[in-house]
């Protein structure tokens, strides 16, 4: 059983690799495309964040290398240094789609709320339902109270799979009101703009690749709690 789990481990871990790496590379390829509005990232996000009329979104650099995100706790957009200060297509998308993120906040998009609400509760359950799974399954050989375990654990698991497939409306969604916003206010040219949908697109499945996996993974999971009942 081990050895299966790592080996589906394996091709879920290379999978997301060769994505992971597609989006590297198309980043830095596009990272050449420079804008002829001349904007920064940064410039980009507060001026779409201003037109959709939030003011209380502070927009700051932070380190790393495609490490972009959106706090909503603290209501700041957060620009790895590769998109804060650079002028390109795919700085201009990717800090477009984390402002795209702080829209679907500032309007309650149901998803985002959605998710958000499960981030203490995936936070806590995803780094221990591979343990519990374990645990119960092992127990399960000379007691009944294991499989009651490994159930538990394959809930836990279960909740963050789910967490993974909410994720994916709202990723998609950002990118599609950044890309929207960019071309309606024509603050890329068609090249630019086309760069920038390819830079997203590659993103958003980073995401696919996620939770696919976690799907595959939770699968696996239920055939040996639930396959290896008497």
């Amino acid at each position: 059983m081990i050895m299966t789990y790592w080996i589906l481990i394996g091709v879920i871990s290379l999978v997301s690799m060769l994505v992971s790496s597609t989006l590297k590379n198309k980043f830095k390829h596009y990272s050449k495309v420079h804008l002829q509005n001349g904007m920064s990232g940064a410039e980009i996000a507060r001026k779409m964040l201003s037109d959709h009329g939030i003011h209380d979104v502070q927009v700051v650099s932070t380190p790393g290398m495609l490490s972009d995100h959106y706090n909503p706790a603290k209501k700041t957009v957060n620009l790895s240094e590769g998109v804060y200060s650079q002028r390109n297509a795919a700085a201009a998308a990717v800090a477009a789609h984390e402002c795209g993120h702080a829209v679907q906040h500032a309007k309650g998009y149901e998803w985002l709320q959605m998710r958000s609400k499960l981030v203490p509760v995936v936070s806590v359950a995803s780094g221990m339902s591979v343990w519990v799974i374990f645990g119960g399954l092992v127990l399960a050989a000379s007691t009944s109270l294991g499989y009651t375990i490994a159930v538990i654990g394959l809930i836990m698991f279960a909740m963050g799979t789910l967490f993974s497939f909410i994720t994916l409306p709202v990723e998609y969604d950002a990118s599609n009101r950044a890309l929207a916003w960019l071309k309606n206010r024509n603050m890329v040219t068609q090249t630019e703009l086309k760069g920038a949908e390819d830079s997203l697109k590659w993103a958003a499945r980073t995401y696919v690749v996620a939770a696919v996996g976690s799907l595959a993974t939770l699968a696996y999971f239920a055939l040996q709690v639930f396959g290896g009942r008497d």
